[in-house]
């Protein structure tokens, strides 16, 4: 009788790796969407706030893409979701909507913090997949400018001037970094 054995240490380990990677980009992009998506939730229905909500929107649309194309990377690699996109949803949704009642500031704010993160994370990734994967580090590089684009709008917009700019970004990079780590592995 023949048993298939368990795999050797390090069998597999690259394709785990990668499978984490397509993993947690998809459950960040889907987070970076319901932020986007809390914002435009105030910021549509306040008077006066049509410049926030058109940015805001603009911003939304190209995290949208970006998840498109995870969407497309997880069916075609076979990689499991995290399971935790119920709790990136509400987390998501509700952190774009408190930062925008705070004021347009703190909802710049938020973006500047989370494209920060954001950016660092797809830098170690390119390095990590270059001569590795090139698609998914072309895909990695390429939305890795497009969320600088969105940070750099949100400083041009007063990030940085927010009530409690300090507290807000580094509570806020905080738990991008957690989510990030648990969304690798679940």
């Amino acid at each position: 009788m023949s048993r298939i054995s368990p795999p050797m240490p390090g069998e597999g380990a690259r394709e785990r790796r990668l499978a984490e990677m397509v993993r947690v980009d998809h459950a960040g992009e889907f987070g970076a969407v319901q932020i986007y998506r809390g914002q435009r939730a105030i910021f549509g229905r306040s008077e006066g706030k049509a410049h926030a909500a058109r940015l805001i929107g603009e911003m939304e649309a190209g995290e949208a893409e970006h998840l498109r194309t995870f969407d497309r990377l997880i069916a075609e690699r076979g990689v499991r979701p995290t399971i935790m996109a119920p709790v990136w949803r509400v987390a998501g949704f509700g952190l774009g909507a408190v930062t925008a009642l705070m004021g347009e500031k703190a909802a710049h704010a938020c973006t500047e913090a989370v494209e920060n993160v954001i950016e660092e994370h797809y830098a170690r990734q390119s390095e990590a997949l270059a001569g590795v994967d090139e698609e998914l580090k072309d895909v990695v590089d390429r939305f890795r400018e497009e969320e600088l684009a969105h940070r750099d709008t949100a400083i041009e917009q007063g990030a940085k001037d927010a009530p409690g700019y300090a507290v807000l970004s580094a509570v806020i990079k905080f738990g991008c970094r957690a989510a990030i780590r648990i969304s690798e592995k679940i």
